[in-house]
């Protein structure tokens, strides 16, 4: 499972709808590029979600991480976000919608 970092994809399941990501600690990067931590992926803008119609809303935000924190390793006291980050849309339907890592943005460090 690798760490993320500001440079990752993520993207709603409708695969086109990507989500904009932002770092929000400087103490540990990879590459010069700062790591993901808990909350980043939470409440970020998801844009070009092409899921749109009359009764349909796309996906614009991400909701809460569901999984993909490590259970191991904290910066500055917030886990650090793996690979494996997952959780819900605001898109329709409620609730079945989920965003997920496209790619980590480094392939150098892993946890496990």
């Amino acid at each position: 499972m690798y760490w993320l970092t500001e440079d990752a994809v993520m993207v709603c399941a409708h695969e086109t709808g990507i989500v904009g990501i932002t770092a929000t600690q400087s103490l540990v990067t990879i590459g010069k590029r700062r790591v993901l931590v808990a909350a980043d992926p939470e409440s970020r803008p998801i844009v070009g979600c092409p899921n749109v119609g009359p009764t349909i809303k796309p996906c614009t935000s991400t909701l809460p991480v569901q999984q993909g924190y490590s259970s191991l390793i904290r910066i500055e006291g917030r886990k650090v976000c793996l690979d494996e980050v997952t959780g819900l849309t605001d898109g329709t339907p409620p609730g079945t919608v989920k965003y997920h890592v496209r790619s980590a943005g480094q392939n150098l460090v892993a946890e496990g």
